[in-house]
């Protein structure tokens, strides 16, 4: 019998699928990328993360642990996944779409050759490809020279389109259902699981109704209770809910993998004297925090007077992170836009297109006063003279003693 297997084919099975934005959307975005490619003398970009095959292309992959690209050349903007995904990648990619098979090993590497071209000058994300995958490129694409295109993109993806605003702010109305969904759930005795479900079913439904012909998955809430506010990114837990505890609401929606977020300090039935001083000092600076934020503020600058303004009453030890982020195409697991967060170590200034929220947060240590994690976030849209904060679920102790 006649081995027919090939090591990688077009399968377009089906039609196009509603992307998350129209193809003028992408095609910009492209136009961009291009411009990039040119001045860096890049015939090629194999773009491999999570975020920028998204960005550039709308399709968002799972990997269990294969590769997946997008190739992009003057003419061509490719994405190459593997056979598992079938006709999904097709209908899910703005522009072509190439399936890798199994049957050898590499063929992920033989297909990216087929559209990059051997010999010539590769763009690639030097953040992501690790150094196994870089050796592979090497071998298959024979590169004149190899450039970090991975710097670039994240600036083209830090100012959003109109059309990338309107889905953040849609994202943000979807987290503040979200978050009052658990503060209707909040009671003692419940688990942090069971009022994390109310979160999360709520912004689903929510998000499934507002985006018909989007793809769901990955949203998620964090919410945690007592010592397990400690921590930002804390998992969930089966702890129950004691009067008195301090809360911590994080409400994370994902449409067509854009992620916006809520978060919020709450306490059960009754918050003591030191517990409410430092809540209202976390909320005071970050209501020092919005006013900041505006075109010509450096990320730097903001968070250098956030300090000094928590320093002038002895909290700054207990700050945990830095101030805010930029949002877009990132989740827990994928992405980020490292040129736009507010800390000390990062001078972009800001500029009207930008999204960055304003989350300052302290942390007590058990056994002292007022243990626990306060967090208040909220989201805001650059605009040419200063800034929408486009969160409206209230923060404070008047609305979020439950």
């Amino acid at each position: 019998m006649t081995d027919t297997r090939t090591d990688y084919y077009r399968f377009h099975n089906g039609d196009k699928a509603p992307l998350p934005f129209a193809a003028e959307e992408y095609e910009a975005r492209l136009t961009g990328l291009r411009a990039i490619m040119a001045d860096l003398g890049v015939e090629a970009a194999v773009l491999t993360s999570m975020h920028n095959i998204a960005y550039y292309a709308g399709f968002l992959y799972c990997s269990f642990g294969r590769p997946y690209a997008l190739v992009v050349t003057p003419t061509a903007c490719v994405t190459i996944a593997a056979g598992i995904d079938a006709g999904q990648p097709w209908r899910r990619s703005h522009g072509d779409a190439l399936t890798y098979t199994d049957w050898t090993r590499d063929n992920f590497w033989r297909a990216v050759a087929h559209v990059a071209g051997t010999g010539g000058t590769v763009g690639i994300e030097d953040d992501h490809l690790t150094g196994q995958q870089r050796s592979k490129l090497e071998a298959f694409l024979t590169p004149g020279r190899v450039v970090d295109v991975a710097a670039r993109a994240m600036a083209q993806r830090m100012v959003k389109s109109a059309a990338e605003i309107a889905l953040i702010r849609a994202g943000a109305a979807v987290a503040d259902m979200g978050g009052y969904a658990i503060r209707d759930a909040v009671a003692e005795g419940v688990r942090e699981i069971d009022v994390a479900m109310a979160g999360r079913d709520a912004m689903e439904r929510e998000i499934a109704d507002r985006f018909p012909d989007a793809e769901y998955r990955d949203t998620w809430v964090w919410f945690q209770s007592g010592p397990n506010t400690d921590g930002a990114h804390n998992p969930v837990t089966s702890r129950r809910l004691r009067r008195g505890d301090i809360l911590s609401l994080n409400c994370f929606p994902m449409i067509s993998g854009y992620y916006t977020a809520l978060e919020r300090t709450l306490f059960v039935g009754a918050v003591d004297d030191a517990s409410r001083a430092i809540w209202q000092a976390n909320v005071a600076a970050h209501e020092l925090g919005l006013s900041l934020i505006r075109p010509g503020a450096t990320c730097s600058g903001i968070a250098d007077e956030i300090n000094a303004f928590l320093a002038e009453r002895d909290l700054l030890q207990y700050r945990s992170f830095g101030y805010g982020h930029s949002f877009g195409v990132l989740s827990h697991y994928y992405g980020r836009e490292a040129g736009l967060e507010l800390r000390e170590d990062v001078d972009t200034v800001l500029e009207p297109g930008m999204v960055v929220s304003m989350e300052p947060m302290l942390t007590i240590p058990e056994g002292q006063p007022g243990a626990g994690g306060y967090r208040e976030h909220d989201i805001l849209v650059l605009t040419a003279d200063g800034a929408e904060n486009v969160t409206g679920y209230p923060y404070g102790p008047g609305f979020n003693v439950v």
